[in-house]
């Protein structure tokens, strides 16, 4: 499945642990076709866990080809790794490398390198971690069909069924 990530910042007032109501701004990524439903989902998903009032502050996109999501407890922070496959021309002989960005949740650097090797575990193509580095993102909104969806016209469950 494809996904196009949006970082959104959203800016509300937080209590911090002193009790001292402070402004601040936190990104999230959302998975969205487009700016105006990234938008609408990250409103829709914060709305739950806001008192007061918030803004979406900013929206960009995030290169993000994978997500290797972790349910541990202690995995509550997010990493950007960049990975290098290194593949061998078969024309020229020669090796090319290509870099792409995933996001690895885990609780500290360690954690999140041998996470990120357990997932690679079943690729084929040789690859190296280039740089891995924590993010600031607070949480990961990856899209899901809910269970009550419906098609968009009438006959597209009877597509999928198997006779």
């Amino acid at each position: 499945m494809m996904h196009n990530w949006f970082e959104c910042k959203v800016r509300y007032e937080k209590t911090m642990e002193n009790g001292v109501q402070k402004k601040v701004t936190e990104p999230y990524l959302v998975d969205a076709l487009s700016f105006t439903e990234a938008e609408a989902r990250i409103i829709e998903e914060m709305t739950p866990f806001m008192s007061g009032e918030f803004l979406v502050s900013d929206i960009k996109r995030a290169q993000y080809s994978e997500l290797f999501e972790s349910f541990e407890e202690a995995a509550d922070k997010w990493f950007k790794a960049k990975l290098t496959f290194i593949t061998l021309d078969e024309k020229s002989g020669k090796e090319k490398k290509t870099s792409t960005n995933v996001l690895v949740q885990a609780a500290d650097l360690r954690d999140a390198t041998k996470k990120l090797d357990e997932g690679m575990k079943g690729t084929m193509a040789d690859y190296e971690i280039s740089s891995i580095a924590e993010t600031p993102i607070i949480d990961v909104f990856p899209y899901s069909a809910e269970p009550n969806d419906k098609p968009e016209f009438e006959g597209a469950a009877d597509l999928t069924k198997k006779e």
